[in-house]
């Protein structure tokens, strides 16, 4: 019998360690049950990261964890599902294509930064949406410090007033004056179709972000969009035009390009809509967790975001229950009742909230200190030792906070 998770993320880590931690429970052996896992590199990004500095430091190696509870890694990338035959086409680095058979398999391929067809963003524009483009952005700005000071070298405008953006824009200026000069003075401005920054955080966190970004001088354009882009700045819709020498786009994402492929209903973020155990409907034996499912977090109407958070859970509880009917045990139901954010607002601090109204707990140094915990603990992986890393999957305790 065979399970293969696809993706190395953080849902397809967790589906991983979760399935060898039953399998081991069961007392069965990998001979009887392999597990695979199939990614381009055996690698955690740590995407929450990606808009700090040094991007290039901010991954997380994960063939030794593999190794340690006996999940196969398969180098590659899976460009088609046949449901049917319950296979799927695997294309390595070297585009040799292989055929990889499963009895359940685990669709984690994560999301991506919608970038809809805006005149010059393909061009012009940055993001931090994964590593090679993080990398990009930092080596751009570094390369910004050889160019005399300029009204357009000094500004950065991020489009985008969600969690990204805000974490992009607060950070943005102390990272600009370490890399230019300590007495520089960029200029950061968020630019929002939205007529109120940070939509999705409610009332009760809104005025802190607010004074946060006043406080480190960040400008904001609400009910705007970005209408074009060149190498020397941008036109909002409202006309506006802003000389500005990096454009950073932080406005949205979809699921990854895989879950188009599978033959099941989906949500307009094109997520995979899943039961309560995290079967995609009418597909009884795939399972779609993190960023890739549609999957309600209890009985009263929340669905679990596109964050690590969600799918580190969601991830042990896919690969939990595809191993649970395989060995013929009972699945779990998947819930994730208790819901976080702590959102970095650079030297402001941060903000701690929990629950989905977003109750505030904690705000500046207190909160940036959870932050940081989490930013450089909670989220990596665990240790190469068999034990350590089988009793982090527990589904029960996966990002019980």
């Amino acid at each position: 019998m065979r399970i293969v998770i696809v993706g190395a993320g953080f849902a397809g880590m967790h589906a991983a360690l979760s399935s060898a931690r039953l399998r081991d429970i069961e007392n069965v052996s990998p001979e009887q049950l392999e597990i695979a896992l199939v990614a381009p590199h055996p690698v955690l990004v740590i995407r929450p990261r990606l808009y700090e500095p040094k991007p290039e430091t901010l991954t997380a190696p994960l063939k030794e964890v593999l190794d340690a509870v006996n999940v196969v890694y398969v180098q590659g990338s899976v460009e088609a599902v046949d449901t049917k035959a319950r296979a799927v086409d695997v294309v390595n680095s070297n585009g040799e294509r292989k055929s990889l058979c499963y009895h359940r398999l685990v669709i984690a391929t994560g999301s991506r930064l919608f970038r809809p067809n805006i005149p010059g963003l393909a061009k012009h524009g940055f993001s931090v949406d994964n590593l090679d483009d993080a990398i990009a952005l930092d080596r751009h700005l570094h390369k910004l410090a050889a160019m005399p000071a300029s009204k357009a070298r000094d500004t950065v405008v991020i489009a985008g007033a969600g969690f990204t953006g805000i974490e992009v824009a607060t950070e943005m200026p102390s990272r600009l004056r370490t890399i230019f000069a300590k007495n520089a003075k960029p200029r950061v401005i968020i630019v929002d179709r939205s007529p109120t920054l940070a939509p999705d955080m409610g009332e009760y966190p809104r005025p802190i972000i607010e004074d946060a970004l006043r406080n480190l001088g960040v400008e904001t354009r609400l009910n705007a969009g970005v209408a074009s882009l060149d190498e020397s700045g941008v036109t909002l819709s409202t006309g506006e035009r802003i000389e500005a020498a990096t454009v950073i786009w932080a406005a949205g994402f979809r699921a990854a390009p895989l879950t188009t492929k599978i033959p099941a209903a989906r949500d307009h973020f094109d997520r995979l809509l899943v039961d309560k155990w995290l079967h995609v409907l009418s597909l009884p034996d795939v399972f779609a967790s993190g960023d890739a499912a549609r999957a309600a977090c209890d009985d009263v109407g929340n669905y679990a975001l596109m964050s690590c958070q969600h799918a580190t859970r969601m991830g042990a509880f896919a690969g939990n229950n595809a191993a649970a009917e395989l060995l013929g045990v009972p699945i779990r139901r998947y819930h994730q009742k208790t819901y976080v954010v702590c959102l970095d607002l650079g030297e402001a601090g941060a903000i701690f909230t929990r629950g989905w109204d977003r109750e505030v707990e904690m705000v500046g140094e207190d909160a940036k200190k959870i932050k940081q915990e989490i930013n450089t603990v909670w989220i990596y992986p665990p240790k190469a030792e068999r034990a350590a890393a089988l009793a982090s999957a527990d589904p029960e305790r996966v990002a019980d906070m």
